[in-house]
């Protein structure tokens, strides 16, 4: 068999297995943390702990170039002030691009704060936070990543909290060259994840724990510098898809009520004039 038949079969393979699994065993890696990472149920659950002495994480064991990866998680409970749990894509190099979701802990009866971003070619910058409008350390939640050529969103539990466009037409720049891989981890920041770092990670209350179920993968499978769909379209509508009206309210409300701080109404840090995709986005 040729190469490039080889190439495509395990391209259609992988594309195929991608669509329909949902077992941690065959989708990622635990990268590290010597232990603390752990993948149980016949590979239905994985958890991440957090000591003293280390933190944990891991990867999904192929890299995309656009996807949506729908990721359900619940939270380090009671005190996890200091701590941060991750869900997030990222491609490699010292000029990356990434696409997040970080938990910032916070004191017991204190919500937890939702930090997302995006960043292009190594250049960030974009953050927008958020409260819940649930306990996230209660039960589990999902937590979704939407990625294709026109825009990203980001949603939980199906309810948009943001959407970043493509707006290279007016010069901003968008992730979309750069294939990223699937990351998540927790891991202690006490020096700033609370309160800019006032408050810092009791010890005691160690070790912290969150817990990762129901991973879904649907994307372009980037393998060999190629992508599975450089030549034919996904036919899943995530490759496409846009807001809605529906969405947009839902995203409105969300915001509205939910935002506790967006980069593009804060004039301060940008005095000379606000990012170029507010506008767009207002």
């Amino acid at each position: 068999m040729s190469p490039s038949k080889i190439f495509l079969l395990t391209v259609l393979l992988t594309a195929m297995f991608s669509l329909t699994a949902a077992d941690f065993n065959s989708d990622v890696n635990v990268a590290w943390g010597n232990g603390r990472g752990k993948i149980l149920n016949n590979g239905q659950l994985l958890t991440l702990s957090l000591d003293k002495s280390s933190g944990s994480g891991f990867q999904s064991k192929t890299e995309y170039l656009f996807g949506k990866i729908d990721m359900q998680i619940k939270l380090v409970p009671g005190n996890s002030a200091g701590t941060v749990t991750t869900f997030y894509l990222k491609s490699e190099g010292s000029t990356w691009d990434e696409i997040d979701f970080e938990f910032l802990g916070n004191m017991s009866g204190d919500p937890y704060t939702l930090h997302t971003n995006v960043y292009t070619q190594g250049k960030g910058d974009k953050e927008q936070q958020f409260y819940l409008w649930f306990d996230p350390t209660a039960n589990f939640h999902t937590y979704s990543i939407l990625w294709n050529p026109q825009r990203i969103i980001l949603t939980v539990d199906d309810t948009p909290i943001r959407e970043f466009k493509n707006s290279e037409s007016i010069g901003v720049l968008f992730p979309k060259s750069k294939p990223m891989r699937m990351y998540a981890s927790l891991w202690n920041a006490d020096d700033w994840a609370t309160r800019g770092g006032l408050v810092k990670t009791d010890w005691s209350k160690a070790p912290f724990m969150a817990s990762y179920r129901n991973i879904k993968i649907d994307g372009c499978v980037h393998i060999n510098g190629r992508s599975s769909c450089s030549t034919t379209k996904p036919s899943s509508s995530w490759y496409t898809q846009q807001m809605d009206a529906t969405s947009q309210a839902r995203l409105r409300w969300v915001q509205k009520n939910y935002m506790i701080y967006n980069y593009c109404t804060d004039h301060k840090r940008f005095p000379q004039g606000i990012p170029r995709e507010c506008a767009t986005s207002a």
